[in-house]
């Protein structure tokens, strides 16, 4: 990600606060193309929509991943006006007759199941429309599973198919009209930050898929094992080592059985995270019993990503030195802030950080700001203006 200061001086005090979110495109290019090159064969990386939808960004990336995977309808959309002629998967935990619908309209390359209502749904829906729906089954598997930040199976959540259910839903999808069961969707995990135990739960998921091929009479062609490759956003220089886990994973390629065509991931995340910056002006820096506090033009209904995961969001200051001289201009010196935006609630809480220097004027960019950021806010709570989009390119 490019240095954003100059970007931040040029609009620093020349009119409205600073706020915006900027892309650096060529960045994200680059880090794709390194994740997507280190894949050994029959991997396909499909990126994960719901972590950014930007217009741009999803241009940006046609080409470089196998696809895009998408949870609804409008996602859908969006990913089509930017890449007409891309692979689509579609999931989603309930997708509604009209979602599927367009998902065929669209040509989806498969759909993701979640429960038997709705691969019947699938069902009624492809045989209505005289085609065949691709269907893997997503699976909610007993575990255990490596510890992250997100846990989306090996407990009670409302995603996938029990695996007690499995018999029931493997019938209805090889005898349904209308589906073709391809094989298997395994998505256990979220924010997974070691490269060791996600090839150890890949190993899981072999074993697992290749027991339900021997119970079932199966012969998958296709397995998903999801994304959850993880950021650290308490500390940003410690990355998911995905060299060693891509050399891991041309050793575990070649322990699957032959006709396993196509392994795919579906990340978010890992791909898209660094390469945005949210900017934000300090609107006011002041103490309350005796904590420091600096209050920002924006917050949290445009960046949720601190307050749903619970952390301190990491930041850098941009001194400003221009400044209305007829105002004072309070400042903190070598203090813990909390930064705070401009919502009157006290969970707007954005990070939690000792400064140097921190005045009215400056600018807080924080990093890695690509991933569920604006996605994810409740954008119109209290009605303030919307940040900039800037995509660098």
């Amino acid at each position: 990600m490019r240095d954003l200061t100059p970007v931040v001086q040029e609009r620093a005090g020349a009119g409205e606060p600073v706020c915006f979110y900027a892309y650096d495109l060529a960045a994200l290019r680059a880090h794709v193309r390194g994740v997507v090159g280190a894949l050994p064969d029959r991997c396909r990386m499909f990126y994960a929509v719901k972590a950014n939808t930007g217009g741009p960004l999803l241009e940006a990336l046609a080409g470089e991943v196998a696809g895009y995977e998408v949870a609804s309808g409008g996602e859908l959309a969006k990913v089509r006006a930017a890449a007409p002629d891309a692979d689509v998967l579609m999931g989603g935990p309930v997708p509604t007759p009209s979602e599927i619908r367009a998902g065929l309209d669209a040509g989806v390359r498969r759909f993701h199941v979640e429960s038997l209502l709705g691969l019947h749904r699938i069902s009624r829906v492809a045989t209505e429309a005289g085609v065949t729906a691709a269907v893997l089954l997503r699976v909610n598997l007993a575990g255990p599973f490596p510890a992250a930040t997100l846990a989306m199976a090996g407990r009670p959540t409302q995603f996938g198919i029990d695996e007690s259910d499995l018999p029931a839903a493997v019938q209805a999808a090889t005898t349904l009209p209308g589906v073709r069961l391809d094989g298997f969707h395994l998505h256990s995990l979220s924010n997974n930050l070691s490269a060791e135990t996600h090839l150890q739960m890949l190993e899981l998921y072999r074993d697992t898929v290749a027991g339900w091929e021997h119970r079932f009479g199966l012969r998958c062609r296709v397995v998903n094992v999801g994304g959850g490759i993880g950021v650290d956003y308490g500390d940003l220089e410690r990355t998911f080592d995905w060299a060693a886990f891509t050399d891991g994973l041309h050793d575990w390629v070649d322990t699957l059985p032959g006709h396993w065509e196509e392994i795919d991931f579906e990340c978010g995340r890992f791909l898209v995270a660094g390469c945005a910056g949210y900017a934000v002006e300090v609107l006011d820096v002041k103490h309350t019993h005796g904590q420091a506090y600096a209050l920002v033009r924006g917050g949290t209904h445009q960046f949720r990503l601190p307050s749903s995961w619970q952390h301190s969001h990491p930041f850098d200051v941009v001194p400003v030195e221009r400044w209305d001289p007829g105002l004072p201009r309070p400042e903190l010196v070598e203090e813990k802030v909390t930064v705070c935006g401009e919502l009157c609630t006290p969970k707007d809480v954005l990070a939690v950080e000792h400064v140097t220097r921190l005045r009215p004027g400056d600018v807080l960019v924080f990093r890695a700001a690509g991933a569920y950021g604006w996605e994810i806010s409740h954008h119109d709570f209290l009605s303030h203006p919307h940040p900039e989009q800037l995509w660098l390119s």
